[in-house]
């Protein structure tokens, strides 16, 4: 429960119809399994205590006393336990008998919760039994306890406040105004959704994409139960299809028709962040509305979880393969739609790149070329120009002739050894010591010619940078850092290699497929130190660190604003067999060192489109002062 992180479940025992008794018994075996494995919510299917399908059994007194006499049971095999389990029971109250869901913890029955839409169509007859629920909570006796029944019903653990759990019953979710929409809106963080969803061909399908957007909408977990095998087949087969979603993410499926627990983690921290960063995502004071406090122990010191969920390294690239042509498609022409509509706009054919036959340039110039494509525009308006100096190996130089060539753009080659040289008589400078004076020299010279001869050309310069070296500062002021369009500036490094990546396995044309192909094999490097025996001497990321790292801590300090220690616990489990923890926090240090002291080169950034859901961009998603202290994440961060 450390770091936001709850433990939820969904189970489905193997009942038999009307067998109250069997069916406690094979709820606490579930229950037991849950407690081993630090669950602190456990939802089971419909009506679970009795079977969905009893028909007209429901009418029975005797079937109605048992099922309450079972709940309480399992009501006291809750105490000293630190979980909430929710079962579901016909109930009686005030004469008429309602589909309800029973919260239990601590030896209590918490509260009772009924179905509010009672489906009476196709192969759907509750409304023979039972009534619908109502929304205004009052108290009811159960089993001698003075309990609110009601929908309009919210659990909030007091150890854990944002841990607030809202309840539905199965048809709750499929009609247009679901209860779970005003639980959310009044507080809660977690849905619970007992169900008894037959299944019939393509069903599964429908009832995944329901819950995964319901969570999306409502910004919350949501756990849906379903009943599965000794449920009646006189007429319809239940597939315990239980699902465990977040914020529209699938966490956790069970396999259709295999009775079993599913079980993960919800981040109720994350949910809080988007939630408080959607100013549209409106709480509201709802005065009918019963909250009910309950307790997972006493600790002062929540137990950390060790996390089950899947925890991707690299949450900017996209990881299902079979939608990888769409997102990079879709990605691609995003950046170049920005720089087509601003060459249409101040109506010029000229664009201008530095080319160094790295990664960032090669993506800028594919995106270029793109842009021209839709403008129906001459690639030879592409000037990229290639000025190799001090630190440039064979290699790169070779890669960046042969990319512009392949692309059909004009290249350019001026070498500028002889003006940096110059500059450093200017400013006097001793050229034999390889400092930050003696690599920005080359930044800056790069720059000034690229903006020169846009000028002549009456173009625009095209940025090259990307969204990593901007968050670590990893780029000279009014040198690389600037530009009069910047199409890479959502885009970060480990993105930017998938990007060139599917350029590479695309491309009809086998000298670009090479060239392509040997510019992701090259180091990452500025190339502004001289090379050692031909080899690329400078590589960035022995210096600043590994950009799979920090794309990691990126997205989730500006996403979700985590903290530093759950930056890190979340790091731990991405990235635990590349690296060691002391590296980790090693690298998170550097980061925010390095993201709060460069906040000034953000601040002046050209304009660029937004691509993903984390940009840097000082007139959109990322507005910092360039003075703000590190001082408070680095405590923490020295806690790790």
């Amino acid at each position: 429960m450390k770091h936001g992180f709850v433990r939820v479940a969904a189970a489905t025992p193997k009942i038999k119809i009307a067998d109250c008794v069997y069916n406690a018994e094979r709820i606490k075996e579930f229950i037991d399994i849950a407690e081993k494995q630090e669950i602190s919510l456990l939802v089971f299917p419909e009506l679970s205590i009795t079977g969905y399908t009893c028909g007209d059994l429901f009418l029975q007194e005797t079937l109605l006393r048992n099922a309450m006499e079972q709940v309480q049971i399992l009501a006291d095999y809750t105490r000293g336990k630190e979980l909430v389990v929710v079962v579901g029971l016909p109930l009686i109250v005030k004469g008429k008998l309602y589909n309800t869901a029973a919260v239990l913890q601590g030896g209590k029955v918490l509260g009772l919760v009924p179905k509010m839409s009672i489906p009476n169509y196709t192969e759907f007859y509750e409304a023979r039994h039972f009534l619908a629920g109502k929304e205004i909570p009052f108290q009811v006796k159960f089993m001698g306890q003075d309990v609110y029944f009601g929908s309009r019903i919210l659990f909030q653990c007091e150890t854990m406040p944002e841990f607030i759990l809202g309840v539905e019953i199965c048809e709750d979710l499929w009609i247009p105004l679901s209860p779970g929409i005003n639980h959310c809106m009044a507080g809660a963080t977690i849905i619970a959704n007992l169900s008894a969803s037959d299944e019939i061909t393509g069903k599964d399908s429908f009832r995944r994409e329901l819950v995964k957007s319901q969570s999306a909408r409502l910004v919350c977990g949501y756990i849906y139960s379903d009943a599965g095998e000794g449920e009646s087949t006189t007429d319809v087969v239940f597939a315990g299809h239980n699902l465990i979603t977040e914020n529209g993410t699938m966490l956790a499926e069970a396999v259709p028709f295999d009775n079993t627990m599913i079980a993960s983690e919800i981040d109720l921290g994350k949910l809080r962040s988007e939630r408080r960063r959607m100013h549209t995502y409106l709480r509201q004071e709802v005065s009918d509305y019963v909250v009910i406090p309950f307790s997972l122990g006493d600790t002062k010191e929540l137990p950390e979880l060790k996390l089950t969920r899947y925890i991707d390294p690299a949450p900017f690239v996209p990881s299902d393969q079979s939608d990888r042509e769409k997102r990079c498609n879709d990605i691609i022409k995003i950046q170049a739609l920005g720089l087509k509509t601003r060459l249409a706009h101040i109506n010029t054919r000229y664009t201008v790149l530095g080319i160094s036959g790295g990664l960032d340039s090669t993506l800028a110039l594919l995106v270029t070329n793109k842009a021209y494509e839709m403008l129906g525009l001459d690639k030879k308006g592409i000037i990229a120009v290639t000025m190799p100096c001090f630190g440039t190996t064979d290699r790169t130089y070779q890669n960046a002739i042969t990319l512009v060539n392949e692309l059909g753009n004009t290249l350019k080659e001026i070498p500028i050894k002889d003006a940096v040289n110059l500059h450093f008589k200017d400013i006097e400078h001793d050229k034999s010591i390889h400092d930050l004076t003696f690599e920005n020299s080359q930044a800056r010279e790069r720059t000034q010619i690229l903006m020169d001869l846009a000028t002549k050309y009456q173009g625009i310069v095209v940025g090259t940078g990307d969204m990593s070296e901007m968050a670590l500062g990893w780029a000279t002021y009014n040198g690389d850092h600037m530009s009069m369009y910047g199409v890479n500036c959502s885009i970060p490094k480990t993105l930017v290699r998938y990007l060139v990546s599917y350029f590479a396995d695309t491309t009809d044309n086998e000298k670009l497929k090479a060239v392509l192909s040997d510019i992701l094999d090259t180091p990452v490097s500025p190339e502004l130190l001289p090379p050692k025996d031909g080899e690329i001497s400078q590589k960035t990321e022995d210096i600043v660190g590994p950009y799979e790292l920090h794309d990691f801590f990126l997205y989730y300090i500006v996403r979700f604003g985590f903290e530093p220690k759950k930056v890190f616990h979340l790091a731990k489990y991405a990235f635990q067999d590349r690296y060691e923890e002391k590296e980790i926090a090693a690298w998170l240090k550097v980061f925010y060192r390095r993201f709060f002291s460069q906040q000034f080169k953000r601040s002046c950034m050209p304009d660029g489109p937004k691509v993903g859901s984390v940009s840097l961009s000082p007139r959109g998603d990322w507005r910092m002062p360039s003075d703000a202290s590190v001082a408070l994440w680095m405590r923490e961060l020295e806690q790790i």
